[in-house]
């Protein structure tokens, strides 16, 4: 498929390789260091390799030990209690089968930590959610760090644990790299149903008997759940940045389909190997293109704010310098096609019914929009514009995806978008940087100009709600809540009441340090402010009274103050010792202190 590409795309592109270009060039010679030792294993010594094959199956031992096939790394995000993560479990001998059959082996080289922000929203787990990821690309090193292998295949799906992989797999940057996803869940439960159980709950409407057999009437199955939040976010990425097999993200787990998709990505893992003839070591795949790719195809979805922390991360662990104006300028080209929960009733399984990544994939390469030509685990981006299906002898095939929509409320062609721009916006002024989801806000509410109530926790907010002190409108400055502060959690339990107080007529509207990623819902939300306000950012000058103008449209994030008002009013301070003790937080004190800003992907890693 071959299209002009889009001026503004090419730009960027551009704009953001000769940025890069000192650190990008580091990155590769070091790349092409690791590649000429290879395969690394056959030099370690003999206790040292020995070791590496003891507790192989009978077959395996005697392939690694004498044969020179080549040996795939697996590295895996398996826990039960994720349900996101539960079919892993069957995945090791699926792809330990594949390897065989392909003449070589699989061991599990390692595996990592993987916490569900389900589990954790609201309560004292979630200031350790973004800090997981780091800790998920320091286990996927330590994993690789035997040199015992020539490919790797990573097992892992949602919020950070995705980007964590993916920063880890970079360092590693010279190996082949598959991730292999296990799929969504099939559709429960409708999302805004459940959504208006929980506002009825905020409201004292429902018990809480209601409300957890809503919520598990809409979590109930192995699987990702279901609404376009950061998880399935992450398949989209990793599919339209070429690092899935065409079509596979959104295929159910368990059925014949998705383990045959796995199997054959085993063996285009083994066949993209050094040892081979069509090397594709995951440093040369994200490139600048697959980049820009994935910015293009986040707007597209409307996809999770997480990912413009996520997505300078991780460009920044391939040596590349991805900035949120990068964001900005690509979102005003890119229009919106979908519309999944929270930005419309449809869930992943109806996208992925409606035409799902393969028309979507169509549908930017032919309006220019993305780099068709970016190399891929299967080849190149053109090559995506598919959907795959199981043949006659139970072996995967592709067809072309549909040429429409099979449903236009759910999944639109480029030249009938939901809306001609992308659903994420940058906003600056002087309390800094924020980002905001408009796909899912009503056009009415892009711009909210109100006085400022102030917060330093979500139990704040939800006690003044209580009390009936927020029945106006307001702008809900809740701060202190960012990485160096207390480790950036969600603060999606500040949706209910906000939900509600909007729903009564009043506008409202939420400005913090904190997060809301791919679930923030219909009420505007100016997040991921920075500076921070422990890092002394202006959003800690903010008083009770102050007006707050939020200007979605314009890009701007205003104080009404006067200038000399504003230069004399001191900082404020907050208490956070609490934060920092309990479920473990002691020992993130190390994060805290070395963590970069959420525009610079908020790593304790150099940024670039």
């Amino acid at each position: 498929m071959t299209t002009r590409l889009n001026a503004r795309i090419g730009d960027v592109t551009e704009r953001i390789a000769q940025r890069s270009r000192p650190s990008r060039q580091v990155y590769l010679a070091r790349i092409d260091a690791a590649i000429a030792n290879k395969p690394a294993r056959k030099r370690l010594g003999c206790a040292n390799f020995a070791h590496g094959f003891a507790a192989c199956a009978a077959g395996d031992k005697e392939a690694l030990r004498e044969g020179t096939g080549p040996n795939l790394a697996i590295v895996t995000a398996y826990n039960d209690m994720l349900s996101a993560h539960q079919p892993y479990a069957r995945f090791p001998d699926l792809i330990k089968e594949a390897a065989r059959a392909a003449g070589g082996t699989a061991q599990v080289a390692g595996g990592v930590p993987a916490m569900c922000d389900g589990v954790t929203q609201g309560e004292k787990g979630m200031e350790l959610s973004l800090f997981s990821r780091d800790v998920i690309a320091l286990s996927t090193a330590v994993a690789l760090s035997h040199d015992m292998f020539d490919a790797a295949v990573y097992l892992g799906i949602c919020d950070k644990i995705v980007p964590g992989l993916l920063i880890g797999a970079l360092s590693f940057g010279h190996l082949p790299a598959v991730f292999l996803p296990a799929g969504p869940m099939p559709s429960g439960l409708p999302n805004d149903e459940k959504s208006k159980v929980r506002q009825l709950f905020a409201e004292g409407k429902a018990t809480r008997a209601d409300l957890l057999a809503a919520e598990a009437e809409a979590y109930h199955a192995p699987g990702t759940c279901t609404f376009y939040g950061t998880a399935n976010t992450n398949q989209m990425l990793m599919e339209i940045m070429g690092l899935h097999l065409p079509g596979s993200s959104f295929i159910n787990p368990n059925t014949p389909l998705r383990d045959a998709l796995t199997m054959l990505g085993v063996r285009r893992a083994l066949a993209i190997t050094a040892l081979g003839n069509q090397f594709a070591p995951i440093g040369r795949i994200i490139d600048e293109r697959a980049i820009v790719n994935g910015v293009v195809g986040l707007n597209a979805t409307g996809g999770s704010t997480n990912l413009t922390i996520h997505l300078v991360a991780m460009a920044a662990a391939a040596g590349i310098a991805l900035r949120w104006e990068d964001f900005a300028d690509l979102a005003e080209v890119t229009p919106l096609l979908t519309r999944i929960y929270p930005n419309g009733k449809a869930d992943v399984n109806h996208f992925h019914a409606a035409g799902g990544m393969g028309l979507l994939i169509r549908e930017l390469l032919g309006a220019g929009l993305l780099h068709g030509d970016a190399q891929t685990v299967w080849g190149e981006l053109d090559d995506y514009a598919v959907e795959p299906h199981l043949d006659a002898e139970g072996a995967v095939a592709w067809t072309p995806a549909p040429a429409e929509s099979g449903d236009s409320s759910v999944l639109r062609g480029a030249g009938d978008p939901f809306q001609p721009t992308g659903g994420l916006r940058v906003l600056e002024g002087p309390l800094g940087r924020a980002v905001i989801k408009t796909s899912a806000v009503a056009p009415e509410r892009h711009t909210i100009e109100a006085p400022a109530r102030v917060f330093h926790s979500q139990e704040e907010l939800h006690a003044a709600f209580r009390a009936g002190e927020l029945n106006r409108d307001f702008v809900a400055v809740v701060r202190f809540q960012g990485p160096k502060a207390i480790g950036m959690p969600e603060l999606h339990k500040l949706m209910p009441p906000l939900g509600v107080l909007q729903d009564r007529g009043h506008r409202v509207a939420l400005v913090t340090d904190g997060r809301m990623s791919g679930a923030s819902g219909k009420v505007p939300s100016a997040i991921h402010v920075t500076p921070e306000a422990a890092a002394g950012g202006a959003i800690g000058k903010i008083r009770n009274g102050d007006v707050i103008r939020l200007d979605a449209p314009a890009g701007r994030l205003e104080v009404m103050v006067a200038d000399d008002v504003w230069a004399r009013r001191p900082h404020a301070e907050a208490d956070l010792s609490a934060s920092h003790v309990g479920v473990g937080r002691e020992l993130f004190s190390v994060f805290r202190g070395a963590v970069g800003s959420a525009d610079e992907g908020a790593a304790i890693f150099p940024t670039v």
